[in-house]
């Protein structure tokens, strides 16, 4: 008798769900400290108000100097500030964004075993777009976290599920979902450059026979796809953190913000934060994409043992 391997057996949606989920949960507890690291480059330099309130005295410079000042002055909890929210978008956000791709891919070549460029696109924006639909009100909270200063009374947000209430009583339900448009965007740019040159590296290096489907193939692969999404998705990325974490009226939208970040500030600050960006994202990837894949055959394996009569 062959001896079963999970790679023989296409994942369940089920398995891709759980494990996608599951995997973005660990890579975000590895690299959380960098997103902050990222979210207050991004912020920094923007004029002070109720939302970001105790910015201004505070100089960030680089992504190690604005680690040791955080844990100086706040403490070394301030870095996973906003965890809880961050945990629970990844569990939703990853399960839809990753745990669907393969099967809305499927969807859009129709059964076909050619998988062309653009039916990769296609996946990746509809996947990160339900994503975001339905995970926006934890990355609202999430980057309010990240973004106040941890140390002394002004606190405005004490606790995650407060935090949901004080957005809903003060700016409304619509608060919650503030910055959908800018994140939908992207989301699409990210989706479409992680996923699909995950997918194109990985296709290319088994095809070649350059690696096996393997742990250095999934790190190479993951690392590239990375490094290929920071540098495209830097300017919308730091434009989609300002105005969710902008008080009420700030902004007129999302394209106003992006207009007073270049006359302010100039081109340059569109890619604040962008090496703490590329090291978590990098990193993210990397623990996200080998965990994902890992998970994917325990889990396979796991339950062809107990569907399998001894």
């Amino acid at each position: 008798m062959v001896g079963f391997r999970a790679g023989d057996v296409p994942p369940t949606a089920t398995v891709k769900f759980i494990g996608a989920g599951t995997a973005a949960c660990i890579a975000d507890l590895f690299t959380f400290p960098l997103d902050t690291a990222k979210v207050r480059l991004q912020i920094q330099g923007e004029t002070i108000s109720p939302a970001n309130t105790g910015h201004g005295p505070v100089k960030y410079r680089g992504v190690f100097g604005t680690i040791s000042t955080m844990v100086r002055v706040e403490g070394p909890r301030s870095l996973y500030s906003g965890l809880v929210a961050g945990l629970q978008r990844q569990m939703s956000f990853a399960s839809v964004r990753i745990g669907l791709y393969d099967s809305v891919k499927q969807f859009y070549t129709k059964g076909s075993d050619h998988v062309g460029i653009g039916s990769r696109l296609m996946a990746g924006c509809t996947t990160g777009a339900m994503a975001v639909a339905l995970a926006q009100p934890t990355d609202v909270v999430k980057v309010r976290f990240q973004a106040q200063i941890s140390a002394g009374a002004s606190k405005r947000y004490h606790g995650t599920m407060a935090a949901y209430r004080t957005i809903a009583k003060e700016e409304g339900f619509r608060g919650l979902w503030k910055g959908t448009g800018p994140n939908i965007t992207r989301n699409a740019i990210v989706n479409c450059t992680e996923l699909v040159t995950y997918d194109l590296i990985k296709d290319a290096l088994l095809k070649s026979s350059l690696m096996n489907d393997d742990l250095p193939c999934h790190f190479t692969s993951a690392f590239g796809a990375g490094f290929c999404t920071t540098i495209i998705a830097s300017p919308i990325d730091v434009v989609k953190t300002r105005y969710m974490n902008s008080a009420q009226g700030q902004y007129s939208g999302a394209l106003n913000c992006a207009v007073a970040m270049l006359t302010k500030e100039g081109p340059k600050a569109f890619y604040k934060g962008f090496m703490p960006s590329f090291l978590r994202l990098g990193s993210w990837n990397v623990v996200m994409f080998v965990t994902y894949e890992q998970l994917k055959r325990a889990l396979m394996a796991a339950r062809h043992n107990w569907v399998t009569p001894l």
